[in-house]
């Protein structure tokens, strides 16, 4: 299941849980575009307690929105992963590396309100 919220004018929460499918990567990620409409200098907090690999279907859908995600990456300024994995949260790091524009940063389960935190300070 993949979960889009709107929790405030420049917030987006996104929680995944267990395998995402096709049909639930597609409603997920137009939701994601749809609520991230309007939004400049965001944060995203995405949770992912127990990451398990989206279904093959999934991957496919998400490659075909990509154009649309990398300009909606250009509306946050902050992105905080909240997960257990460890190697998810070493490569949500990694990619904030690369992206110019968005400091992303990850936690494991128990520090969530550490992240909540960290979405909440100024951006430098």
């Amino acid at each position: 299941m993949l979960t889009v919220t709107k929790t405030g004018l420049t917030r987006i929460d996104v929680a995944i849980e267990g395998q995402v499918d096709a049909d639930a990567m597609r409603r997920g990620l137009d939701e994601l575009i749809a609520q991230s409409e309007g939004i400049s200098n965001g944060r995203m907090l995405v949770e992912a307690p127990e990451f398990v690999m989206p279904s093959p279907g999934a991957i496919a859908v998400e490659l075909a929105r990509l154009p649309k995600l990398l300009g909606l990456i250009r509306r946050f300024d902050r992105a905080a992963l909240v997960s257990d994995s460890e190697w998810l949260r070493g490569a949500a790091e990694m990619e904030g590396a690369v992206i110019p524009g968005l400091q992303v940063k990850a936690f494991p389960l128990a520090a969530r309100n550490d992240a909540e935190a960290w979405l909440d300070t100024p951006v430098v």
